[in-house]
């Protein structure tokens, strides 16, 4: 059974994450939506770590959708670009942390990073 968005953040995404750019810094909050209720996951991340707490605390981007979609991301079933410009999810800050967020969910189980898959002359140049 994949991981819930709410496992994935309490016990996969604290810590120290290297692939993080290390100029990377804020917090972000997300609003994870079912049934009439919301669930708050508040993210602050400094020196490529991210501490996360449950709070409504206002941040410097906020992020919101439903469940469904969450757990999506958690599972590497989709991504937040894609969520985003499916209006799966709504956005309220500061963009640019948006991205991070790809970072610290898992991307499809069978990807491969596009360097990598060239390195080894499986790919096009």
């Amino acid at each position: 059974m994949a991981m819930s968005a709410a496992e994935h953040l309490a016990s996969r995404v604290p810590g120290r994450h290297p692939d993080l750019p290390e100029t990377t810094a804020g917090t972000l909050r997300l609003d994870i939506r079912e049934e009439g209720y919301t669930d708050h996951w508040y993210l602050t991340i400094a020196d490529q770590s991210v501490e996360v707490s449950r709070s409504y605390e206002e941040a410097d981007l906020v992020v919101s959708g439903q469940r469904g979609v969450f757990d999506r991301l958690a599972a590497g079933g989709t991504h937040i670009g894609s969520a985003l410009l499916r209006n799966d999810v709504t956005v309220r800050g500061n963009l640019r942390l948006l991205l991070s967020l790809r970072r610290l969910f898992p991307g499809p189980p069978d990807a491969h990073h596009p360097r990598a898959y060239c390195l080894h002359g499986n790919g096009r140049r």
